[in-house]
């Protein structure tokens, strides 16, 4: 999943769910985006922190919260 289907699939899943926080809404995300793509955002993540291990989905969420605040604090 590139990073920008990572931004959309993320908003779609906060226009449903407003009230929610952004790591909240990351968590729901990896949930609902399934065992596989959560093996790789996990893997991911891990790469970039260059560490061997980590929580699965814990590490899948961080991926989805790096790229979200990475994307939303870039110069526009």
């Amino acid at each position: 999943m590139t990073d920008e289907e990572l931004i959309v699939a993320f908003a779609l899943t906060r226009l449903d769910h407003p009230g929610l926080d952004l790591e909240e809404i990351a968590s729901l995300l990896v949930r609902r985006l399934g065992p596989d793509r959560t093996l790789d955002m996990a893997q991911q993540n891990l790469a970039d922190r260059g560490e061997l291990r980590g929580s699965l989905f814990a590490a899948a969420v961080e991926r989805v919260m790096r790229v979200v605040l990475t994307l939303r604090d870039a110069p526009g």
